[in-house]
């Protein structure tokens, strides 16, 4: 049985980590697994080639991009590149995997591209921009101009929010944690 793909994009302090770690420990049934990205930024702590990441050169990484081998990719830095290989979805599909994306707006629309049918691209919501700013800075991870350039990409980012399949609305996690899984259950047919 081949995989889907399963796309979530969403703006930082929007629980989006959460609720895609709360589908892939709490719901085994749904057979969800992280797509391995490259990287040319080098390995932290105990990080390893193929597990965490493929660690690629600088050279390597655009070697790729000319090859056209990446289904989306971004230089984040100078030299500092983060990108999903085709070939690697393609093995994790072949696998039975649904293959799982934590990406930006503009890769989770590479992604959907890319694999139309075959891919469910979600957005999770907040419930404002005044409560995003609120979880921000109870995070309290964020210096004030950090948020400020958080909120000002969030802004952009809801923006996009249209042209994703679904949106789920993070106004209460538990709620939001069962309707991204009654939407990820359809799509994947296992309702």
């Amino acid at each position: 049985m081949t995989g889907k793909l399963l796309i979530f994009s969403a703006p930082s302090g929007c629980g989006k980590s959460t609720i895609i770690n709360w589908l892939m420990n709490e719901h085994p049934e749904l057979r969800m697994h992280f797509s391995i990205s490259c990287t040319s930024r080098p390995p932290r702590g105990t990080e390893q080639n193929g597990v965490e990441y493929f660690f690629l050169t600088p050279e390597e990484f655009r070697s790729k991009i000319e090859a056209d081998e990446f289904v989306e990719y971004e230089e984040v830095y100078t030299d500092r590149y983060y990108g999903t290989l085709k070939s690697q979805v393609q093995k994790q599909l072949d696998a039975g995997e649904n293959v799982v994306f934590d990406v930006d707006v503009n890769g989770a629309m590479n992604i959907k591209k890319a694999y139309g049918d075959r891919a469910l691209a979600i957005f999770i919501m907040p419930p404002s921009i005044d409560e995003l700013r609120h979880r921000l800075e109870k995070r309290a991870t964020d210096a004030p101009e950090v948020i400020e350039q958080r909120i000002a990409r969030a802004e952009y980012e809801i923006s996009t929010a249209n042209e994703f399949d679904t949106r789920v609305l993070n106004d209460d996690l538990e709620t939001a944690k069962r309707e991204a899984l009654e939407r990820v259950r359809q799509f994947l047919l296992l309702e």
